[in-house]
């Protein structure tokens, strides 16, 4: 049975073709010198699974069982690639990068044949996983494959829960394993700064806000986008502004407040968002972003854009205009969350779809919020309920807003894709409870992993050109390192991962079969994942 996922556009198995050996020992035969790069990363990526299987770099003259043998072959090249990728054309508009392959499974072992390198690496993780979930042979087939969404991501929110430069490595490769090619870092919230920024070295200044050597260094920054690149994965800093700005102001106090609403002041506890007209919080930012955008290799710099909560429309608006400005001032792509859209739109304009009313799953009665205990448990009123339902009633605009005025949607829903909620307890092992109870935000009903797989891209009714891409978030006010990430993640990013690629939702009974699969993959991989009850696992 075939396990990969994302399951291929097309695949062929050999009718009375037989069955090619696993045991190895494997040799990667890679003569193309411009794919040097790509199976120094795929040697990574398969050393965990086949450890002695695996020939080491240059034992051309020791014998193997079987080559995956990686090849460019530029007949294959897609004559019409997807849309909205994170390349950028010398004119700033999105530039199609060709990710499609072909892989073959033959009597001689695994080739991997694509127009490029992002291609043939792409076909490379699917001989990954058909290395590694199969416990038998694999049968001579053929797979043909290439991605419906350009954009296809994982955001993870170090600066809540700090994860080490190592750590985030190893979700790199995860991210790369299931053919995820953007890494959003949410680096800066209330709770901590985690990229030092040469300006204003304060942020990243011992016991500043979080513990003490919790954060990245430049180097730290430049080496993981490297590793990233190397695995055609492309990492998007977040810097949050104008709100979620604590760490910023304890490191440097005395910033005005943005205007405030009338009759808001001191009726609920929020940090004053920054105010971009005043010229000495405007200094201090584009420095911070000029910075940001100098040590950052991709296209994209992410300025946040969420949660304001505490200043006028206006103000608002004013901010998110400046912050674009000095983005793009830096030769940078600006991309911000959706209530960016209320600044104005354009064909450039991506915004990232995280919310609407409908979506936060929020009671209207004392009734009804007397059986939800996970929001009684988080010390919600029915009052508060519906102070928050008003806050974020202009959320139901914004995607349409994004649509009319031609620009694109980066879906990350809540209701789905939000990948720090919690597990359902009458999916999770009796094994896993305790672990299970601690993880996810505490104010969102728990779920089951096929949640999570029964998402649609087309349910919100978005134009299919307006579609940016997908991608899935964990916030991480729970997490307190990597295995509570991947506890969350997994098995959940494979399911995203799945519907990204793809386009469209997995079928469910054979969705879950493939997933059981991969209990190997993460267990050689050392990465703690959710045993759902949901999943036959073997």
């Amino acid at each position: 049975m075939d396990a990969v996922i994302p399951s291929p556009a097309r695949h062929t198995v050999v009718a009375g073709g037989g069955d090619l050996p696993v045991a190895g020992p494997w040799r990667i035969h890679a003569p193309d010198g411009r794919l040097a790069t790509v199976a120094g990363a795929v040697r990574a990526l398969l050393e965990p699974h086949l450890g002695e299987r695996l020939l080491p770099s240059g034992a051309d003259d020791v014998a193997a069982d079987a080559d995956l043998a990686l090849t460019l072959d530029l007949d294959l090249a897609s004559p019409a690639p997807h849309r909205t990728p994170v390349g950028v054309s010398p004119q700033g508009l999105p530039e199609p990068m060709d990710e499609s392959y072909r892989l073959t499974v033959a009597d001689r072992g695994i080739t991997c044949r694509a127009a490029t390198p992002e291609g043939v690496f792409r076909a490379a993780t699917t001989a990954v996983q058909l290395l590694t979930a199969s416990a038998a042979g694999l049968a001579y087939q053929e797979l043909t494959d290439a991605p419906h969404y350009a954009w296809r991501g994982l955001m993870v929110d170090p600066a809540r829960g700090y994860l080490t430069p190592g750590e985030l490595r190893r979700l790199v490769d995860l991210a790369a394993l299931y053919k995820l090619n953007v890494l959003h870092l949410h680096l800066t919230d209330n709770e901590g700064w985690r990229l030092h920024v040469p300006s204003v070295p304060r942020l990243t200044a011992c016991g500043n806000n979080g513990t003490a050597g919790e954060f990245y260094t430049t180097d730290d920054y430049r080496d993981l986008q490297r590793y990233a690149a190397e695995r055609f994965v492309t990492v998007v800093p977040e810097i949050d502004l104008p709100g979620h700005c604590a760490a910023l102001r304890e490191a440097v106090p005395g910033l005005p407040a943005a205007p405030a609403p009338e009759g808001l002041a001191d009726r609920f506890p929020f940090v004053p968002p920054l105010d971009l007209a005043d010229p000495a919080t405007h200094d201090i930012v584009a420095a911070i972003l000029a910075d940001v955008c100098r040590l950052t290799s991709g296209p994209y710099v992410h300025i946040g854009g969420d949660e304001a909560v505490g200043m006028t429309a206006e103000s608002f608006a004013l901010a998110i205009r400046e912050l674009r400005a000095l983005v793009e001032a830096s030769g940078k792509r600006p991309l911000a969350w959706q209530e960016s859209s209320r600044a104005g739109v354009t064909e450039d304009t991506v915004v990232q779809f995280w919310v609407d009313v409908a979506m936060m799953d929020l009671p209207d009665t004392e009734e009804e919020l007397s059986h939800r205990p996970e929001l009684l448990r988080a010390g919600l009123t029915l009052g508060l309920i519906k102070a928050m339902k008003t806050f974020f009633a202009p959320a139901d605009h914004d995607v349409a807003r994004v649509v009319e005025g031609g620009g694109r949607v980066l879906l990350s829903p809540q209701s789905h894709l939000y990948l720090d909620r919690a597990y359902a307890t009458d999916v999770t092992p009796p094994d896993q409870t305790a672990t299970a109870a601690r993880l996810g935000f505490p104010t969102y009903r728990p779920r089951g992993v096929r949640h999570a797989a029964a998402w649609d891209p087309a349910s919100h009714a978005i134009p299919d050109a307006r579609i940016a891409g997908i991608e899935a978030t964990l916030f991480g006010e729970s997490v307190e390192g990597l295995d509570d990430a991947t506890t969350l993640l997994l098995p959940r990013l494979a399911s995203v991962a799945e519907t990204a690629w793809t386009g469209r939702t997995p079928a469910w009974p054979d969705h879950r079969a493939r997933l059981a699969r991969h209990a190997r993959i993460w267990q050689d991989r050392g990465l703690a994942y959710l045993a759902s009850t949901e999943v036959p696992w073997p």
